[in-house]
């Protein structure tokens, strides 16, 4: 879940970049915020449901405004609505300090999910059924 934090510093990046807010623009971005959208089609969808005079013109270039102001990153979005025994290959790539680079399958990068999630406590006997992770786009 989102914080009204991370929306209002998301919103204050886009005035800064000279965008106005708009009703549709903070529709757009409570879907994207709050939703679990994989395309700018689907954003698009559940945005026409609560307003049928947006356009998908209107998607993109928010989808696009949000990648300008560095609220996201479109290409190192990963959904992985895989199990522990699917075995999609590469479905995570992850480079660590020393450049070293490590191929995940879907059923591996779920193993480690769960592996961590129960290290550290947030979970006792539920699986993992689905993870969405999206790079920082100031991470060095």
């Amino acid at each position: 879940m989102v914080t009204n934090m991370q929306k209002d510093l998301i919103v204050q990046k886009m005035r800064d970049s000279g965008c106005r807010i708009t009703r549709q623009r903070l529709m757009l971005l409570d879907i994207i915020l709050e939703e679990d959208c994989s395309s700018c089609k689907e954003i698009f969808y559940k945005a026409s449901r609560q307003d049928k005079r947006i356009g998908t013109a209107t998607v993109y270039r928010m989808i696009n405004t949000l990648e300008e102001v560095g609220a996201i990153s479109r290409r190192n979005m990963y959904r992985i609505a895989c199990g522990k025994d699917c075995s999609d290959e590469n479905a995570c790539t992850v480079e660590l300090e020393d450049s070293t680079v490590i191929e995940l399958s879907a059923g591996k990068w779920n193993q480690v999910i769960q592996a961590g999630l129960e290290v550290c406590g947030y979970i006792n006997d539920q699986k993992v059924r689905n993870v969405m992770a999206r790079s920082c786009v100031c991470a060095d």
